[in-house]
């Protein structure tokens, strides 16, 4: 094309290159600014579409493990109460062994009843402590019914299931799952005179072994979901790492390339400035 100071080549040249270059410049600056190579649809609509399925995912397990570890939560207060008790009852057959001794008085074998209703109060104490959320499976919530926590995104479940309850009271109302339904429990045979000793160790026993079964039931129900928990996390982890590599953008890279488009930029900036200049050179032929 001839000199024009209608058409300007050089310019519409230099002003192409400025667009390409500003339309680039504003992708990777949005990429450094929001760390995301793909942050919407209109960055890639395929790999967005992958990346909301797995984002519905990540939710998804977020609630198992919210779920899980609420189990994981009861099963902790549980065996926790179950130790104390454990450790009660420890004390509670010593002193049992102590009372039995005929050589006592009337006032030491008192502080020894004393001593035992004391410990057995507590124990009642920690049987109604150990809730958690509002559940106590000490006290038989899931007894009759299994209480379930979701374990998957699938909707299974794992469940804390006893066949009995803790309850040291005699009451035959509360029914054959209670310890002691007949009056022959440890409370009235040491108040008994002379104490009955023998009874209250063999009911007392009962109680221990009680103790101790529903102490492995719960654990092993608690390491299953624990184990699942594990297994959880670490599918999402492993899910988190695969969207990031879809949708993350590197950048450490993505500022070099934007220092080197600014740089290109002005460059094409100053180009369109000679360009624009280049029709001043005719009015010379009209001087």
């Amino acid at each position: 094309m001839g000199n024009s100071v209608n058409t300007n080549a050089g310019a519409l040249t230099a002003l192409s290159s400025l667009r390409v270059n500003n339309t680039a410049l504003s992708v990777t600056s949005r990429q450094v600014q929001t760390g995301y190579r793909v942050a919407d649809a209109n960055d890639d609509a395929a790999i967005f579409s992958v990346a909301q399925g797995v984002r519905g995912n990540v939710k998804a397990y977020a609630q198992v493990q919210s779920s899980l570890s609420a189990g994981i939560g009861l099963g902790e207060v549980t065996m926790s109460a179950l130790k104390g008790i454990d450790n009660l009852t420890g004390d509670i057959k010593a002193k049992i062994i102590a009372l039995s001794d005929g050589s006592l008085t009337s006032a030491q074998q008192n502080v020894y009843r004393g001593d035992i209703h004391a410990l057995i109060s507590q124990v009642n104490n920690y049987i109604s402590q150990a809730t958690y959320n509002g559940k106590n499976l000490l006290t038989g919530d899931a007894r009759a019914t299994p209480l379930s926590f979701v374990a998957d995104v699938s909707g299974t479940t794992l469940s804390y299931s006893t066949i009995h309850q803790l309850n040291w009271d005699s009451d035959e109302a509360l029914g054959p799952n209670v310890l002691f339904p007949t009056p022959n429990d440890v409370t009235d045979t040491i108040n008994a005179n002379p104490p009955n000793t023998t009874t209250a160790m063999a009911s007392l026993n009962q109680f221990i072994g009680r103790v101790v079964e529903m102490s492995s039931t719960v654990a092993s129900q608690m390491r299953s979901m624990q184990q699942q928990r594990d297994f959880v996390d670490n599918l999402a982890d492993a899910m988190k790492k695969g969207l990031g590599a879809l949708v993350d953008a590197d950048v450490a890279a993505q500022s070099a390339t934007l220092q080197s488009q600014q740089v290109a930029q002005q460059l094409n900036m100053q180009a369109l400035s000679i360009a624009n200049q280049q029709p001043n050179v005719l009015l010379s032929l009209l001087r």
